[in-house]
C-alpha cells in the first residue's frame, strides 16, 4: 500500500505568505504581544484595584472608574491620531504628525519608526532606522498601553474631588498635548532621542511627566475635603496587595518589551526590574521600622512603586550591581521626601497629592534618569542605544557629559508639563468645572455615580455602631498614624 503523502502546513503557517511574511520573526512578535497585555494589566485590572482599595470607601468606585475610563478613552485617541504624533513622521523636533493607526495597509506591514535613523554630524548613516520584526499593528498596541498607564498613574494625584466630567476632557487633551510630546521627543526620533537622553522604557516620558503633571493638575483642582484630608484610610488592604503585585509582575513587559525583540537585552531589563524593586521595598521597609517602629504595608508598596520606577529609564542598559544601588537609593530618597520633606515644605503642604504620585513617580524618575547617566554601562549601551559609545559617568569618556544630558532632558519634560498641564486645566475650568460640589465631596461616590463599593449593611439601613459591630470608614475610632508611611 501506497504511503500517503504528507499533509500540507497551511497557508497561515508558511514563510513568505501574506500571514507569514519573510521579514516577521515570530518569537519578537510572540514576545511583544506578551509584553503589551502584562503591561495592560497593570492598568486593567491592576491600578483598577489599585485605586479602588487605597482610597477611602466612599471614593472606591469613583477611583477606580477614573483608571478605567482613562484606558478606553486613550485606546481611542492613540489609533486616531496620537499614535503618529508620538512615533510618526516628524511635524516639529518635538512632535510627530497627527494621523489615523487603523489601515490595514499600515497595520499588517513592518513595523518602523521613521524618525529615528541616526546620522552623524557629517551626515553619514550612524544608526538605522528602528525597525523590529514585527507588524506596525503589534507596535502601536504596545505603546498605546504605555501612553495608558501613564493618564491612570497621573490620575492618583486628583482622587477624590475631581470632577468626572472634567476628567473626561483631561484625559484626550493631556495625551494629546503632553505625552506625545514626551513621546516623540525621546522615542519617537526626536531632538532629545537624537542628541542621546536615554530612557529606556520611561523613567522619563511616563513616570516624570505624570508625577509632574498630577502635582499640577492637583494644584490647579485643589485639596480634597477638610475631613477626607485628616482621615483618609484605605478600605481593602489586601485587594490593594492583589493590584500592587499585578503592577510588579507586569513590569517585565513594561521594561521587557522596549527593546523591541526578544534578545539579550530584554533579559537584562526583567532580571535589574526585579532586583531594583525589591531591594527598594526593603529599603522602605527598613526606614520605616527603624524611624516609626512598624513596618507599613503601603509604604512597602510605594517602595515597590519606586524602585519600579528608578529601575525603569536604565532598566536594559545596567549592572546588576547597579540595580541594587538603584534600589537603595529609590528606597530612600523618595521616602525622605514624602515622609521628612513633604511635612517641612509649605507648598507640599498645600497641594494635596492624594497618592503622593509626586514623590512615587517624580522624584523616583528624575533619580532613575540621572542613575542612568551615572551607571549605563557601554557594552549594554551599545545594545540598544542610537547614539554610538553611549556610557554613564563611573565608565569614563564621555559619560560626565551623559549625566548633563540626563538632567536636561528632565528639565524639558519638568518644564513642558508644569506649562501645558496648567493651560490644560484653566482652559477645562472655563467649561466645566474642575472640582466637585461641596455635596458630591461630602457624599463621594454615591453621589457622583449613584454606585457604592459595597453594601456593608442592609439595604437603606444607616450604620449603627451598637448593631454592626464594626466601624464606617469615617468613624475615628483609633487614633490616626503619625509615623510609618500612609497615603498622603
Amino acid at each position: 500500500m501506497a504511503a500517503l503523502p504528507p499533509n500540507p502546513v497551511p497557508l497561515a503557517y508558511q514563510g513568505g505568505t501574506p500571514a507569514v511574511p519573510v521579514w516577521l520573526n515570530k518569537g519578537d512578535n510572540a514576545w511583544q504581544m506578551i509584553s503589551s497585555p502584562s503591561l495592560g494589566l497593570q492598568s486593567v485590572p491592576g491600578l483598577v484595584i489599585l485605586y479602588g482599595s487605597v482610597v477611602k470607601k466612599k471614593w472606591a468606585v469613583n477611583s477606580a472608574f477614573m483608571a478605567l475610563y482613562a484606558f478606553a478613552t486613550v485606546v481611542i485617541c492613540w489609533v486616531i491620531w496620537a499614535y503618529k504624533m508620538s512615533f510618526g513622521h516628524k511635524l516639529l523636533p518635538f512632535w510627530g504628525k497627527a494621523g489615523p493607526a487603523l489601515g490595514q495597509k499600515f497595520l499588517v506591514n513592518q513595523a518602523l519608526l521613521p524618525e529615528t535613523t541616526q546620522f552623524h554630524h557629517d551626515g553619514t548613516l550612524e544608526t538605522a532606522m528602528v525597525t523590529p520584526f514585527y507588524p506596525m499593528a503589534s507596535m502601536v498596541w504596545f505603546q498605546c498601553v504605555f501612553a495608558a498607564i501613564t493618564v491612570i498613574i497621573l490620575a492618583g494625584s486628583v482622587l477624590g474631588r475631581i470632577n468626572i466630567k472634567a476628567w473626561m476632557a483631561f484625559v484626550p487633551l493631556w495625551l494629546t498635548f503632553c505625552y506625545t510630546v514626551g513621546a516623540f521627543s525621546l522615542w519617537g526620533g526626536g531632538f532629545l532621542f537624537h542628541w542621546g537622553v536615554i530612557d529606556y522604557s520611561g523613567g522619563y516620558v511616563i513616570h516624570l511627566s505624570s508625577g509632574i503633571a498630577g502635582f499640577t493638575a492637583a494644584f490647579w483642582v485643589g485639596p480634597r475635603s477638610k475631613k477626607d484630608r485628616e482621615r483618609f484610610p484605605p478600605n481593602n488592604v489586601l485587594l490593594m496587595l492583589a493590584g500592587a503585585g499585578l503592577l510588579w509582575m507586569g513590569w517585565a513587559g513594561f521594561n521587557g518589551g522596549d527593546p523591541y525583540a526578544a534578545n539579550v537585552d530584554s533579559s537584562m531589563a526583567v532580571l535589574n526590574t526585579n532586583i531594583c524593586a525589591a531591594t527598594s521595598l526593603l529599603i522602605w521597609t527598613w526606614l520605616d521600622v527603624i524611624f516609626f517602629k512598624k513596618p507599613s504595608v503601603i509604604g512597602a508598596v510605594q517602595g515597590m512603586i519606586t524602585g519600579l520606577v528608578c529601575i525603569t529609564p536604565g532598566a536594559g542598559l545596567v549592572q546588576g550591581w547597579a540595580a541594587i544601588v538603584m534600589g537603595i537609593l529609590s528606597g530612600s530618597v523618595p521616602w525622605f521626601t514624602l515622609m521628612i520633606v513633604h511635612k517641612r515644605w509649605t507648598l507640599l503642604q498645600q497641594i494635596d497629592d492624594t497618592l503622593g504620585v509626586f514623590h512615587t513617580h517624580a522624584v523616583a524618575g528624575l533619580l532613575g534618569g540621572v542613575l542612568t547617566g551615572l551607571f549605563a554601562e557601554p557594552q549594554l549601551c551599545a545594545m540598544f542605544l542610537p547614539v554610538a559609545n553611549s556610557r554613564g559617568g563611573v565608565y569614563g569618556g564621555s559619560g560626565g557629559m551623559q549625566i548633563l544630558k540626563q538632567l536636561a532632558g528632565g528639565a524639558f519634560i519638568i518644564g513642558w508639563n508644569l506649562v501645558l498641564t496648567s493651560i490644560i486645566c484653566v482652559a477645562i475650568n472655563l467649561v466645566i468645572p474642575l472640582r466637585m460640589s461641596e455635596e458630591q465631596l461630602s457624599i463621594g461616590d454615591d453621589a457622583v455615580h449613584g454606585e457604592e463599593a459595597y453594601a456593608l449593611w442592609g439595604d437603606g439601613e444607616k450604620y449603627d455602631s451598637t448593631k454592626h459591630g464594626m466601624y464606617s470608614d469615617d468613624t475615628l475610632h483609633n487614633k490616626a498614624s503619625t509615623g510609618a508611611t500612609q497615603v498622603v
